[in-house]
């Protein structure tokens, strides 16, 4: 069956293309109100093509915020699986502009890659799912599963609204497992299964001392000085070995077993120094860069600010300084619990002279992981072989998909995450691309897939 899927991809290649040229040249911001009317018409390119598909049902939901798009198709039969499909369609700010080497909302293509707003991130990988859906239709008149589509308008902002929509109508979503395409492969070419996510948390440390700058002159010796109390308690909270010294904030890590370190021994090593410019590693005691990204808890200053920033020297004892931090977590760590410990930490260590207050960040998620040999995880690494012609690698990523999470806990379902972008695909910053060559070997591996979970 997938064959004629393929054939039918192969020959439509031009005509896919301008389709999805139109899509990206949406400028779906979801972040800026200006560009409301845009969000307002990538929904309805969505709407118009899911109908053209030949879905049962097609509509967009009001969120509160940026429309849903919602689609379902159920004439696959009660045997077959039903899938839900997650996507988003609004995209990051393009800021800054002049950095970009073509019109980020005009898609060009230069060395085999597509340049675009979106083109990886992560209307190029919904897309591909809608395509394969078209060529299913329209060369065996039917979807070999049924499926459910959800595509939201406000992944960029945190999905402020999707959590109570997924919770409060958990029927008209249900399915019997989900596939999620906004990650990637470790390298181009190079067939990736994601089995796991880490969780995430943050807070804000700010630091007070007198009600207003003061005379450094004057008052140095007898004031305590916020920013020099900030890093205090920040150098208190994890040492130079990586290890963080909070109590308490490895006690339910779940351990890396042998298998699992065998497994991220096998995947292929980035050059960390040539893709971050860093001039070498530094990770947690007793494991390596590798295991410590994918498997590993962190902690991370994101940034620090107080005092004076301008040219020359401003001679203060600044009032308050402020500290942003995130943590990424992992499976058995709670995000609720891991503030209260942070929190915890940071009043006990500090220093006297100085008020601090900690705000704790509404967006958490917890971790998620699922066992690499589930028969749709398994089916989809075979996919990806047929599709790429090498074998696939399994890793955990240290990024965090709160959706992922959601899903999980609301219908206790597997998750597949299907991702075909790429470590030069310059993600949320100037120049954004999708290979071309993941676009069609991606195709190919969807159509191979949904056909193993049909027939298997």
């Amino acid at each position: 069956m997938s064959e004629k899927v393929i054939n039918y991809l192969t020959e439509n290649r031009d005509s896919l293309l301008e389709k999805l040229n139109q899509f990206l040249s949406i400028p779906s911001v979801s972040t800026d109100s200006v560009h409301k009317k845009d969000i307002k018409e990538a929904a309805n390119f969505l709407e118009t093509y899911l109908h053209d598909i030949g879905f049962d049902k097609v509509e967009q939901q009001e969120t509160g915020g940026h429309p849903l798009v919602f689609a379902e198709y159920n004439q696959a039969g009660s045997d077959a699986p039903t899938v839900l499909f997650y996507g988003h369609y609004d995209v990051q700010p393009v800021d800054p502009i002049d950095q970009w080497k073509s019109d980020p909302f005009k898609p060009e293509v230069r060395d085999g890659r597509l340049y675009a707003r979106g083109s990886s991130d992560d209307k190029g990988q919904v897309f591909m799912h809608l395509a394969v859906f078209e060529a299913y239709m329209k060369t065996e008149g039917k979807l070999p599963v049924n499926v459910k589509v959800c595509i939201e308008g406000e992944e960029e902002i945190g999905s402020e609204n999707l959590y109570e929509i997924l919770h409060d109508k958990k029927e008209l979503f249900n399915a019997d497992f989900a596939v999620i395409s906004d990650s990637g492969m470790i390298a181009e070419n190079q067939p990736t299964i994601l089995y796991g996510l880490k969780g995430f948390t943050g807070i804000e440390i700010t630091v007070s001392g007198p009600d207003h700058d003061l005379h450094s002159g004057m008052y140095g010796g007898a004031v305590r000085n916020p920013i020099m109390a900030l890093n205090h308690i920040l150098a208190s909270m994890k040492n130079e070995e990586e290890v963080i010294t909070v109590d308490g904030f490895y006690d339910d890590v779940e351990p890396l077993t042998d298998e699992e370190r065998e497994l991220i021994k096998q995947v292929q090593g980035e050059d960390y120094k040539a893709s971050t410019g860093a001039p070498q590693t530094v990770s947690e005691k007793g494991y390596t860069a590798k295991e410590h990204t994918m498997a590993r808890p962190t902690f991370e200053i994101n940034g620090i600010y107080g005092g004076y920033q301008g040219e020359g020297t401003k001679t203060i004892i600044p009032s308050s300084a402020t500290a942003k931090i995130t943590c990424r977590l992992v499976p058995g760590q709670n995000p609720e619990k891991i503030q209260s410990l942070l929190e915890e930490h940071i009043q006990k260590n500090a220093p006297s002279g100085v008020t601090v207050e900690v705000k704790k960040e509404k967006l958490s998620a917890k971790a998620y992981k699922v066992e690499p040999n589930h028969p749709l995880i398994e089916k989809a690494a075979t996919s990806y072989t047929k599709a790429f012609g090498k074998e696939t690698v399994y890793v955990r990523m240290g990024g965090s998909i709160p959706v992922v999470e959601w899903i999980e806990a609301i219908y206790d379902i597997p998750i597949v995450l299907l991702g075909f972008g790429t470590p030069d695909d310059r993600l949320h910053s100037p120049n954004e691309s999708f290979p071309l060559d993941s676009f069609d070997k991606g195709l190919e591996t969807l159509a191979h897939y949904w056909d193993e979970v049909h027939t298997k």
